[in-house]
């Protein structure tokens, strides 16, 4: 029996497994809801588990029949901030908390795949690391758990680690896509602080505006980007918070504005970082006003090992049929701690979509909305790519 066929025999229980952790979504690093569900999915298996000591992670180790190499699957549990508005019957029960990136459906599909790769242990020349990570969202998890040990828990360095993420729009349902190189773009924060002279709103002549300054600030950050940047090695800097004064007629001592930061090279990351700060100083100056500026170091780029990239297409095609897989022209600008694994280990993320085939992937909410529906039918596909892809790679 085909890991598809043998994944479609679970679906029932894949998705009552997915359900129970949607309805209760936990955040950042400590998931202790989430961590007992998934330690009872994997219950009764061939397996070496142990749960982190600075997070709610898991880390399991299948032994394989035969000695060989080891293999990583990484499914992320951490859900958002965000206040759920579908009409489900497994909705949040938690107000202000979602699984609205689906980190709910990652959870489940790689506990899926550490059923169907435990049901075959004895065919796999090498052993497999299941990594259950929290706080992919902002909190690092990946790294934190690359600290504990995941990367040396079966006794070796894996030799290839595999990723994946449902999309909620974008992709039709049941489509895998992935690339080579840069697939995700590192995102870095910068914060701003404009020091300038209060004063009296009608006489802005006896003031030095930090408001006025600031937004100048701004528009040229955009301008710095469009002119300053190959658009083929594309950057972004979007301000998304901006803070000053307290009422209309009162000029503020300060002002303060914070931008994400998303780029696909390390050149360009150590360029933006210098010209940012360039700009807001060299505006200030222009002002006669002070600023503080500080640029604060996200998650770098995700970027796909090549061969892994096109083994991941093989074992797709094979395992569906041609049609299912497709190669993503281009890196998208969001960004992902997977990064960390593949910084140390060759590998590839991979995305499936997961839009509910009554919707268009053109126009449904996408990952983090708080209307975003993920397609479970897709959690059966998912836990047999993440089975065969170990199984592949260690036969």
């Amino acid at each position: 029996m085909s890991f598809t066929e043998s994944a479609r025999d679970m679906r029932d229980e894949l998705i009552q497994l997915r359900h129970s952790l949607h309805t209760t979504p936990e955040l950042g690093l400590h998931l202790p809801r989430t961590q007992e569900k998934v330690l009872a999915a994997l219950d009764g298996l061939p397996l070496e588990v142990r749960t982190g000591t600075s997070l709610s992670s898991v880390t399991a180790v299948l032994r394989g029949g035969r000695p060989g190499p080891a293999v990583l699957l990484r499914g992320d549990m951490d859900a958002l901030p965000v206040a759920e508005k579908n009409d489900l019957p497994y909705v949040s029960q938690l107000p202000g908390q979602m699984h609205a990136c689906g980190h709910d459906l990652h959870t489940t599909m790689l506990a899926g795949a550490a059923r169907l790769l435990s049901a075959r242990r004895e065919e796999l020349a090498g052993d497999v690391v299941f990594m259950f990570q929290p706080g992919e969202e902002g909190f690092e998890g990946a790294k934190h758990m690359i600290d504990e040990g995941v990367l040396d828990a079966a006794g070796a360095r894996p030799v290839a680690a595999y990723g994946m993420h449902v999309v909620s729009a974008m992709l039709p349902p049941g489509l895998f896509a992935s690339r080579p190189g840069p697939i995700m773009a590192a995102a870095d924060t910068f914060l701003v602080t404009v020091k300038g002279r209060g004063g009296h709103g009608s006489s802005p002549h006896r003031s030095l505006d930090p408001i006025a300054a600031g937004c100048e600030m701004v528009t040229a950050l955009q301008t710095m980007v469009t002119k300053g940047f190959d658009v083929f090695d594309p950057v972004v800097v979007t301000v998304g918070s901006f803070h000053g004064g307290s009422a209309d007629n009162v000029i503020p001592d300060e002002a303060r504005f914070e931008a994400t930061v998303r780029t696909f090279s390390k050149d360009n990351r150590t360029k933006v970082k210098r010209r940012l700060v360039e700009v807001v100083q060299g505006i200030a100056a222009a002002h006669g006003l002070e600023v503080e500026a500080s640029f604060g170091m996200g998650y770098p780029v995700t970027v796909n090992d090549d061969g892994e990239a096109a083994f991941v297409g093989r074992t797709a095609d094979e395992l569906f049929g041609p049609g299912r897989y497709f190669v993503a022209p281009q890196p998208i600008m969001g960004s992902e701690d997977f990064s960390y694994v593949l910084e140390e280990v060759p590998g590839a993320f991979v995305f499936l979509g997961a839009c509910p085939p009554d919707r268009d992937p053109a126009t449904a909410p996408y990952n983090h909305s708080p209307e975003a529906v993920f397609d479970d039918d897709v959690l059966t596909d998912g836990a047999a790519l993440y089975a065969t892809l170990a199984h592949a790679r260690l036969s």
